[in-house]
């Protein structure tokens, strides 16, 4: 694809994530995101086929940039893994704290209301939070290494329980618009590794 076609469907992309996530998927217009994108009306379906095609290539896109933040925090060298990790969580509490506790996390604002709308959208998400879910796992696996983390059960369970965990508390600060989900879950996520609350003096990277 031409460098400037290539530009166009970015932002297309980036454009719609931007209104999706403060709208939602069905109450946004393929018409409202090429407004505001500043590309022709009919640029839309040169790109995406359709709207889910769009919704799908648009979870790929922020999944990917996701993962690629989020194995920065993971790749420090000078770090132990217990301080990797807090350093995702605590970033994670950051980015869901913003705007009175909508965040800006796509799995969180839009995985309900997608995953019944489009099965593509739905293993869009599914993969993509599978990788997050594989670099936690990871993690744990180097810390169990290195000392830094004790954990009672298996490293892939212990991943699917923090993700749970904090994509719900996510959804439940923007119920209540209060970040105390996400404290608690900071918490907890704490007891589960065996990390003393020493390891959120850090700072973390920022996204």
């Amino acid at each position: 694809m031409p460098a400037k076609q290539g530009d166009a469907r970015r932002k297309i992309l980036d454009t719609g994530r931007r209104i999706m996530s403060r709208k939602g998927f069905s109450a946004t217009g393929t018409s409202e995101i090429l407004t505001a994108a500043g590309v022709p009306k009919g640029s839309f379906y040169h790109y995406f086929g359709s709207k889910d095609a769009f919704g799908e290539a648009m979870m790929q896109a922020y999944f990917a940039d996701y993962i690629a933040d989020m194995e920065h925090i993971f790749a420090e060298p000078k770090r132990t893994a217990a301080d990797r990790l807090m350093a995702y969580w605590r970033d994670w509490h950051e980015t869901q704290s913003l705007d009175d506790c909508q965040g800006k996390c796509l799995a969180v604002k839009l995985g309900a209301e997608v995953a019944d709308l489009s099965e593509s959208m739905r293993l869009a998400l599914k993969d993509g939070t599978s990788e997050i879910i594989d670099r936690i796992e990871n993690t744990i696996a180097e810390g169990l290494k290195d000392g830094s983390i004790s954990i009672a059960g298996d490293s892939r369970d212990t991943a699917e329980l923090l993700y749970d965990m904090w994509l719900g508390a996510s959804v439940m600060a923007k119920i209540r618009r209060d970040i105390g989900p996400l404290d608690t879950t900071m918490k907890a996520t704490r007891h589960l590794l065996h990390i003393s609350t020493r390891r959120d003096e850090t700072p973390a990277t920022n996204r």
